[in-house]
């Protein structure tokens, strides 16, 4: 009985999408609600997901030779009055400091919601010559903007990320920086999330206010929405101009440099539960599960049970992340615990096995289920992780395909919108009108240009006026 209701207390996906993700995000313990609206506290199950993201980004991000940093969290208000497309971007989700302690500020503070201006004020000082250059920093911190609508790690009032913020002394070594961490980001989505995504350009209208160009990864969730997963961003040198960030160049002139800025954020969890997750709860890749194996006794109370999953647990400790489920819980609530909670993998240990010197190893993506020799187990678990990993992306990469579509003309494209959720590709003349006019019909944005561009038709799927660009429309997060 016990086991029916913990799985049903998890709405089905197909019944209620967004309450099923709510359920999973609660059972799992990732997060909990505060006291302050639109904030959670995120949970040791749910922050050891990010510690994991953070470590191997952060690899990533050191082999390209990016340094990190902390600059502060209040920036003043004339500071980020500096760049006039960027503050009027950001305007309406500031939260402002007016006062210290009793005392009115004389100038108010916001909290920051981005870190460009700080960084480009920063940066003034600190360039001086070619010689300074590049400067390729990252800092990872919490930023605070006020969205009316709020979901965990989807979308928050204060969320944890990281911000790169570069400066290059030629426009082609920021756009070469800007091209290689939106790459990185890719590749990290998918060898360590398992989760496939489209790479491209942002259209004018949707790109990052103050930026010259903005790329972008773009996921599509279970639900066949997208979900914005990583963007980098090309500034120019029109913040370097606002902010007077000049460098004397190899010819003794006095320059300006130019600009990039890329980020991640705990929105990346919402991402894996989304892509990955199932009715019986969350479904980790195996790179970021903060636990890779959960044992379970069975039969506990037996002499030798309970010792002889503790040896197992020593044993595959040192190459994996393991724990004991040695609640008094029966087996089978612990299996269901196991599977809400995403262990890629699952040994079970009985009486019956221990004499028969095997054990049962099980898979959470497929169930399938293995007896394994207890001598052999170490390099089985290594081997079901890999194939785990390497199949959770296979699998992901099937149900974006199923959910992409081709629409060539308006009658289509509305179709094709009404009747299927998902990406659908389609021509587009690069009037900014035509995306009004489709998000306004449809509530669809354009999502990307992507790199690897298509020629599906000679005209835009709106207007009908000749085609220049391919873009992947949808819904999103």
């Amino acid at each position: 009985m016990a086991e029916k209701k913990l799985v049903e207390a998890i709405t089905s996906m197909e019944e209620d999408f967004a309450q099923w993700y709510t359920d999973v995000v609660k059972k799992a313990e990732l997060v909990d609600y505060t006291s302050v609206k639109g904030c959670m506290v995120i949970k040791p199950a749910g922050y050891a997901i990010w510690e994991l993201i953070q470590k191997q980004l952060d690899e990533r991000f050191k082999a390209t030779g990016v340094e990190n940093v902390y600059l502060p969290m209040f920036i003043p208000e004339s500071l980020l009055q500096k760049e006039k497309d960027h503050v009027e971007g950001f305007a309406p989700e500031v939260a402002w400091v007016t006062h210290g302690g009793l005392q009115p500020l004389q100038e108010r503070l916001c909290v920051r919601p981005t870190s460009e201006t700080l960084f480009c004020d920063f940066y003034k000082n600190d360039i001086h010559s070619y010689r300074d250059l590049p400067k390729v920093y990252n800092q990872w911190c919490s930023v605070v903007r006020w969205e009316k609508e709020t979901r965990p790690f989807l979308r928050s009032r204060e969320f944890l990320w990281q911000e790169g913020h570069t400066a290059h002394a030629t426009a082609e070594d920021a756009q070469e920086r800007t091209i290689q961490m939106l790459n990185l980001y890719a590749d990290f989505c998918e060898e360590v999330l398992a989760m496939p995504v489209v790479r491209g350009q942002k259209t004018e209208k949707e790109k990052f206010a103050g930026a010259v160009a903005t790329y972008t990864i773009e996921a599509l969730m279970h639900d066949g929405k997208a979900l914005q997963s990583g963007t980098s961003h090309n500034f120019g040198d029109g913040f370097a101009q606002a902010f007077g960030i000049q460098f004397t160049d190899k010819d003794n002139t006095l320059k300006h440099v130019h600009q990039t800025s890329w980020g991640m954020t705990t929105r990346l969890i919402g991402a894996i539960i989304m892509v990955h997750g199932d009715n019986s709860g969350l479904v980790l890749p195996p790179k970021v599960a903060p636990i890779q194996l959960a044992i379970i006794p069975i039969q506990q109370k037996k002499e030798g049970v309970l010792d002889k999953a503790y040896e197992l647990r020593d044993r595959l400790a040192k190459g994996f992340r393991v724990k004991v489920d040695d609640t008094d819980k029966s087996p089978g609530w612990k299996f269901s615990e196991a599977e809400m909670r995403g262990y890629p993998l699952r040994l079970e240990i009985g009486p019956k096995d221990i004499e028969e010197g095997k054990c049962v190893l099980c898979r959470r993506d497929t169930r399938e289920k293995y007896e394994v020799a207890l001598d052999e187990v170490e390099a089985k678990v290594a081997e079901l992780l890999d194939t785990i990993q390497v199949e959770m992306l296979e699998r992901a990469r099937a149900h974006r395909e199923e959910h992409t579509y081709v629409a060539t003309n308006f009658d289509e494209f509305v179709q094709t919108f009404e009747n299927n959720s998902g990406f659908v590709k389609a021509m587009w003349c690069g009037e900014q009108a035509c995306e009004d006019q489709i998000k306004e019909k449809l509530s669809v944005t354009s999502r990307c240009m992507p790199f690897a561009q298509e020629k599906l038709a000679d005209t835009c799927v709106c207007c009908g006026k000749p085609a220049t660009k391919m873009v992947y429309w949808g819904r999103a997060y």
